[in-house]
């Protein structure tokens, strides 16, 4: 197929896990009339609880396949499109994931992706729920096309980047979960989304495929503190360019045709897939250079 209509959608998550599957299915069914790849943002199914350590929380993981997965393979089936849902997976006792799972339009479970890298900040306590990605960086052969996913954090590492482009994939799609803390966001918030969008559309550039990050909106935890999410979920073309972005208030679905005969169009230009150097590449694996 030359061209793949990706549905981004940008929602606000509540604390009823129900209520947050219902809303999705209300945006995805929405999305279907124009979009034929539909991702949801990072962990819709709940607010965002990594704000806190609380072992409590853990009852909100479900299995791969599970509740979410069958509700969700059902409606892929029903609009004939593929739908991408990250989802706080458990694996077993003790063993949480965040895992992106992808639906094809027939409602198959194509396979998962389990984020790799897992962040420790204040109130991104990853790594206290989840254990870092055991899939690899993958690509997924849908019906409308070859997409990678990574999630969030993931979205900061050009190595996972390039890893899911060299397996073909037409398009990295970053489901997130990324905001301000209001305290900073007067000094800090235009750089630090800056940052973010930049950082992804230099991965779309470096290897000359379509970028998607799909975010949340709106304020989670105390009224005083917590995050602010900053919504923005866009799309970027293989040269970079931004084709649609989201508010950064408001719940939206974002729609952009990407047309993947443009990726062979943009590698011939810009080469840097055949002038890599694959030879002197071996210190990539090493944590520093003594």
């Amino acid at each position: 197929m030359n061209s793949m209509n990706l549905g981004l959608i940008q929602m606000r998550c509540q604390i009823d896990p129900a209520a947050n599957l219902e809303n999705a299915v209300r945006l995805i069914r929405q999305a279907a009339a124009s979009a034929d790849v539909i991702c949801l943002p990072e962990l819709f199914r709940s607010q965002y609880f990594c704000q806190r350590t609380d072992p409590s929380i853990f009852d909100l993981a479900e299995p791969i396949p599970g509740p979410t997965t069958d509700r969700l393979g059902k409606l892929a089936a029903e609009l004939g499109k593929v739908i991408v849902a990250s989802i706080f997976e458990r694996r077993g006792p003790g063993v949480y994931h965040n895992t992106a799972a992808v639906l094809d339009a027939d409602g198959r479970l194509l396979g998962i992706y389990r984020k790799m890298h897992i962040p420790d900040d204040p109130l991104y306590y990853e790594k206290y729920y989840f254990t870092p990605g055991d899939t690899g960086f993958r690509a997924f052969d849908t019906r409308f096309g070859r997409i990678g996913v990574l999630v969030c954090w993931d979205q900061w590492f050009p190595e996972g980047a390039r890893l899911t482009a060299l397996q073909g994939a037409q398009v990295l799609l970053y489901p997130t979960a990324i905001g301000w803390h209001p305290r900073e966001k007067t000094e800090f918030g235009k750089s630090q989304h800056d940052a973010w969008e930049l950082i992804q559309r230099s991965h779309a550039v470096a290897n000359g495929v379509y970028v998607a990050a799909i975010n949340r909106v709106g304020h989670e935890g105390p009224a005083d503190g917590g995050l602010e999410f900053w919504g923005a979920s866009f799309v970027a073309d293989p040269f970079g360019r931004l084709l649609k972005r989201a508010s950064h208030s408001d719940e939206e679905i974002v729609v952009a045709s990407c047309d993947v005969r443009q990726i062979e169009e943009t590698r011939r230009n810009w080469p840097f897939l055949r002038d890599r150097r694959i030879d002197a590449y071996r210190d990539l694996t090493k944590r520093l250079l003594d």
